[in-house]
């Protein structure tokens, strides 16, 4: 089974937190409130909520009453976005035969298989948003 790491899925389940606040205007979540409410390292949800910020999908206000909120609708931004600031999504996929073998010899047995899993993954990726985690879907 294809699976990504745990930044990535520490950055979906924060930011899928925020989507559910997106419909409220005024609403932000701080790191320890994401971290406790999605029972994630509260200092790894700070380190993550730091990069996608840079990014530009969040947006932070210090201070009371402070936190974090999404950037843009939540429609707007897939998790391939999100997992390609985390993983290598491009590119060549490992061989199971140990590298060298794909492109300098015929390619293995699962060379075809793990092709079209990881363009299936790669596109479940692209065509899935955070509108999917929203409470109340955006537009409504």
């Amino acid at each position: 089974m294809l699976a990504y790491g745990k930044g990535t899925a520490t950055a979906v389940s924060a930011l899928s937190a925020l989507a559910e606040l997106y419909s409220d205007p005024a609403a932000r979540a701080s790191a320890p409130q994401i971290a406790q409410k999605r029972k994630l390292s509260r200092p790894l949800v700070a380190k993550i909520l730091t990069i996608v910020s840079r990014a530009g999908f969040v947006e932070g206000t210090p201070g009371p009453g402070g936190g974090y909120r999404l950037s843009h609708d939540p429609a707007s931004i897939s998790l391939y976005e999100i997992a390609k600031l985390f993983e290598q999504v491009e590119g060549e996929i490992q061989c199971p035969y140990g590298p060298g073998w794909c492109g300098n010899h015929e390619p293995c047995p699962l060379h075809d298989t793990l092709l079209e899993i990881h363009d299936q993954m790669m596109e479940r990726l692209k065509g899935t948003t955070l509108a999917g985690f929203c409470k109340t879907k955006p537009g409504k």
